[in-house]
């Protein structure tokens, strides 16, 4: 069954529903606070009704009217789930007084079924209604962009609902070339959020020669939106500077003469799905789709920005940023610097070194490393393997990074180990080089007991 036929059936049964219920056209109040409460009520005659029909009415209903709130209805309509539709206390009092009489295994489901909060079962029966999948990504971005502590309770169950949703299983890895529906090559240039495409021609200049590859994953409910893609890169060699790989008038490499694939560019899409991983699942999928049409490529890189490096930098106290570096710092900002080789040249050693203690001594308060990239493929088992000045002279490189970026390598034999180090003991996995640069023995890099990370 198709995903078109799919949605045609839940619409039909919508149509149903709504005939069933035999309501009229409902005239929505102006006023945002009556519109949330309507909303809310909506909501509980969905839990409350048990026909399948009217239930698929009820959620499309209710996603419908959804979309007619502003900020503030949507701010009152989420403090209503968050404080009207936590558990069932009476249910969950029940359940503990039978495991205080019988602690066995049924009394423990029992409390555990209690304790549920009802918001994730009406995120279920919201989510039967057409296109509801999409609709609740979107709903939970509304909710983040509120930044509301009081409303965490929500977040968290679409968290756990998500994590189930969007588990690996469901994503479908597709490859994005000139020939992909219009609708998603759009989504391409809105979505690309470390180097901007600026128009159609950049985008083809992407995806389209032999030696670019593009791929994203999919969920079959939202089978034309990308959630996650990744930009790929076929070279002969590691590359240190972002520039050649996007000019306009580069050659071209043979596929069958690259022995580097970069990933050069990953992009979440969703902000509704942040803190869902699929990230290391897409370059380790991706990985197995190139070597299997590739062969001869071994070498799997990326040139990767450091998004964080020039704020911390010129924050940092003296125990990391000395005044001479300091000093450095202040001619880097200075505008044109990267065309003076001698300056360029004369900072080359306070920015490798700076980065490199970036890398691997500094820290978050909850003792995990500060970079949100660097903890990303630290966390999918890469290694720190370069440091590259002048890599990004754009004004957005420039701005956030000093125009410094890095490779991390995936080695495909050392992957796993370099993963249960990083998760386990905080050990950063670099090169014999970043360590130097650090001052950090080759040998190895003391161990940090920090807490299990969160790598999203």
């Amino acid at each position: 069954m198709n995903s078109a036929f799919f949605s045609d059936l839940l619409s039909s049964i919508a149509d149903r529903g709504r005939a069933v219920l035999g309501r009229e056209p409902v005239v929505w109040p102006k006023d945002q606070a009556a519109r949330a409460a309507s909303l809310v009520d909506l909501c509980r005659a969905l839990l409350g009704g048990r026909g399948e029909a009217t239930g698929v009415a009820i959620a499309g209903e209710i996603l419908d009217r959804y979309d007619t709130l502003d900020a503030g209805g949507k701010a009152a309509f989420f403090t209503a789930l968050a404080r009207d539709f936590g558990p069932d206390r009476d249910r969950l009092d029940k359940a503990l007084e039978a495991w205080r009489k019988a602690p066995d295994d049924a009394a423990g489901a029992a409390i555990h079924y209690a304790s549920e909060p009802q918001r994730q079962e009406l995120f279920r029966r919201i989510n039967r209604a057409p296109g509801a999948t999409a609709a609740l990504v979107k709903m939970r971005a509304d909710l983040l962009a509120l930044v509301n502590p009081s409303l965490a309770a929500v977040d968290r169950d679409f968290q756990h609902l998500f994590r189930s949703w969007f588990n690996r299983g469901f994503l479908v890895l597709r490859r994005i070339d000139w020939a992909a529906p219009a609708s998603v090559l759009e989504k391409i240039i809105r979505y690309e959020a470390v180097h901007e495409i600026h128009d159609w021609a950049d985008l083809r200049r992407r995806i389209d020669p032999p030696d670019r590859r593009c791929y994203a994953f999919f969920h079959p409910a939202m089978v034309d939106e990308p959630l996650i893609f990744v930009e790929v890169a076929l070279t002969e060699q590691i590359p240190a500077a972002v520039a050649p790989l996007l000019a306009q008038d580069r050659t071209p490499v043979t596929p069958q003469k690259a022995r580097v694939a970069t990933f050069y560019s990953i992009s979440n899409c969703q902000q509704g799905l942040a803190g869902i991983t699929f990230g290391n699942f897409l370059i380790k999928q991706v990985v197995e789709e190139i070597r299997r049409e590739l062969p001869k490529i071994e070498t799997f890189v990326t040139l990767s920005p450091v998004p964080g490096l020039r704020r911390w930098a010129q924050s940092a106290d003296e125990a990391a940023v000395d005044a001479a570096t300091r000093d450095a710092l202040l001619t880097i900002s200075q505008d044109g610097w990267p065309k003076d080789a001698e300056t360029a040249e004369r900072l080359r050693k306070a920015l490798e070194q700076i980065a490199a203690h970036y890398f691997l001594k500094e820290r978050r308060a909850d003792g995990r490393v500060v970079d949100s990239v660097a903890r990303f493929h630290l966390g999918n088992g890469a290694r720190l393997e370069r440091i590259n000045l002048m890599a990004d002279l754009s004004r957005k490189g420039l701005s956030e990074s000093f125009g410094l970026m890095v490779n991390y390598l995936y080695d495909l034999d050392e992957i796993e180990k370099n993963h249960e180090a990083f998760a386990n003991q905080g050990e950063i996995a670099a090169s014999a080089a970043v360590k130097k640069l650090a001052g950090v023995n080759a040998g190895g890099w003391p161990r940090l007991r920090l807490p299990t990370p969160n790598f999203g």
